[in-house]
């Protein structure tokens, strides 16, 4: 293979290589790590069901590498969530959240929604979920906070690294 086409292979990966990383895809994405989230408020669900959504968060937050504070401490994003549980007419229930993640200035940076069918067997939907209904959600809106959180983190250091830089050149020879 002539020199110049080797080169021109090498400089062509490393533009793919740039872009996978630039869009939070492959292996290259960068973790959420280091930007810590305070989750300020869950607001819905009865006392004890926001208490073990708390835990499960605790726990899908440390899986996925995000660093979770507590909401007095210094964060670089704020989570706010709202849980609503609706019931149809054939008796299903379906647990409902958003979580609004708010930046240091307090402008919404981004909303994360979705919803879920629970089992209940009880008049009450709350009690339909249990820890495992819990830890999905949890599961769930953390792969989503910790998608955002990555994204978030290669923008900044795209921006610090937006310098200048030696431009690239190839040969056509």
């Amino acid at each position: 293979m002539a020199p110049a086409s080797a080169a021109l292979r090498l400089a062509a990966a490393g533009l793919l290589i740039g872009l996978c990383a630039c869009q939070g895809a492959g292996p290259l994405a960068e973790s959420p790590a280091g930007v810590p989230i305070a989750v300020e408020i869950i607001d819905g669900p009865p006392a004890p069901v926001k208490t073990a959504l708390a835990s499960e968060l605790a726990t899908a937050a440390s899986s996925r590498q995000v660093d979770l504070v507590g909401s007095d401490a210094a964060a670089r994003f704020r989570v706010r969530g709202y849980l609503s549980t609706e019931t149809d007419a054939e008796g299903t229930t379906t647990l409902a959240y958003v979580w609004d993640v708010f930046d240091a200035e307090k402008r919404r940076a981004k909303r994360l929604a979705g919803s879920s069918p629970i089992r209940n067997a009880s008049p009450d939907p709350w009690t339909g979920l249990d820890r495992e209904a819990l830890a999905r959600l949890a599961a769930m809106s953390m792969d989503e906070i910790a998608a955002f959180l990555s994204e978030a983190k290669s923008a900044e250091t795209a921006a610090l690294g937006a310098a200048p830089g030696p431009a690239l050149a190839y040969s056509t020879e």
